[in-house]
């Protein structure tokens, strides 16, 4: 049996037996987390399974695209970046090849078509925004832009950064830093400092038993694909995500798209600001930027996973994923099957976070399936 620690508050004890059962059995040979706020109280605070404790660091990879599209909504809501204004205004190299017309909007909503570059990106350079902002520049896109929607997995964070930078001089790392993560204290970083090394725990690939093995040779990603152009998988040196996750570079850089290092602890805290008032502050969002946000503006057949989904602006709009949760509900999952919200509706904040990669994890792993109802149950009762 797999000890669980940390604590939770009472009501919430449910929660700690689902989190038990999947760190004895999901996780235990790579570890997890799992953070919780509730009306900006840390109610669960759990780790368990073999290699992490509760303040460790953890790679949460596309976790940092939650944190990218804060950045931009507190940037919208304050009047300095329009949403409907096209991305060439800030940024004029960006409308070659036809791009002249694609909006702020629309790049939020993962309908630019700009989903990666001809002939793949290096590991250096997808861990440099700046890089990729400049190979992407000159890309024509892989479709007609606002016709349909696709991940932007490895890139939307460079595009967007990029706009955050010519519109205010600033790197959206650098807001991230001095409007969120150091004020609130976060322990979820955009650039790892290297005096927190220590604490980092180096992420692990996946161990498919046989039968997943047959299914993902059954269904290669093809070279022809538009998932191919998208993860990378045609970058001149093999491109493997664990170690972009592992790199000193990546995690010192902290790319948008995939560069989050940090605890679920950390994390949750973030989505608390997001769900309502933290440490005396208001919450972050206003209710008119929330609700614009959360909006669903993709939805449908994604072009690259091939896969029903949906996007809000830059966020995922998580009650199409988990019906437990709100309308309201926003945040993001990460490659290793994390997966992080706010839902302001009820005042929940959730961060899971996993070492291990889990089988197809996708947009969280399928832990998440239970302990998301479990929390939502629990925080109802707590009323």
């Amino acid at each position: 049996m797999t000890d669980v620690h940390g604590t939770v508050e009472p009501g919430f004890e449910s929660v700690r037996e689902v989190f038990a059962e999947i760190a004895a059995n999901e996780v235990r040979d790579g570890g997890a987390q799992l953070a919780v706020h509730h009306h900006g109280r840390l109610v669960v605070d759990l780790w368990g399974g073999e290699g992490v404790d509760g303040d460790s660091l953890l790679a949460l990879y596309s976790s940092s695209k939650g944190a990218m599209a804060l950045v931009a909504a507190l940037l919208v809501q304050e009047g300095v970046l329009d949403l409907d204004r096209e991305v060439a205004a800030w940024w004029p190299e960006f409308a070659a090849e036809g791009k002249e017309r694609i909006t702020l909007r629309q790049l939020l909503a993962h309908r630019a078509g700009l989903i990666g570059a001809d002939g793949g990106l290096s590991l250096e350079e997808a861990a440099d925004d700046r890089a990729i902002a400049a190979r992407l520049a000159g890309q024509r896109p892989y479709w007609e832009p606002d016709t349909g929607h696709g991940y932007h997995a490895l890139v939307i964070g460079a595009l967007v950064g990029e706009v955050v930078l010519r519109a205010t001089g600033r790197t959206a790392q650098e807001l991230f830093e001095e409007r969120v993560r150091a004020p609130y204290a976060l322990d979820y970083y955009l650039g790892l400092p290297e005096e927190l090394e220590p604490r980092f725990r180096t992420a692990l690939p996946m161990q498919p038993t046989p039968a997943e093995q047959a299914f993902l040779a059954a269904n290669p990603i093809t070279p022809d694909s538009l998932r191919a152009v998208a993860f990378n998988v045609l970058a001149e040196q093999p491109f493997d995500l664990v170690e972009y996750g592992n790199s000193r570079a990546v995690r010192a850089r902290a790319p948008l798209s995939g560069g989050g290092v940090g605890s679920a602890r950390g994390l949750s805290r973030m989505y608390a600001a997001i769900a309502g008032e933290l440490d005396g502050r208001p919450p972050l969002l206003d209710p008119d930027t929330l609700a614009e946000v959360a909006r669903i503006h993709s939805r449908g057949i994604d072009l690259v996973t091939g896969h029903d989904n949906a996007f809000g602006l830059g966020f995922v709009p998580l009650a199409t994923r988990y019906p437990s949760l709100s309308p309201a509900a926003i945040g993001h999952s990460g490659a290793p099957g994390s997966q992080a919200f706010a839902d302001p509706a009820t005042g929940l904040a959730y961060s899971y976070a996993r070492r291990r990669f889990g089988f197809l994890s996708g947009p969280g792993a399928a832990e998440n399936d239970r302990l998301v109802p479990a929390v939502v149950e629990a925080a109802a009762k707590a009323e």
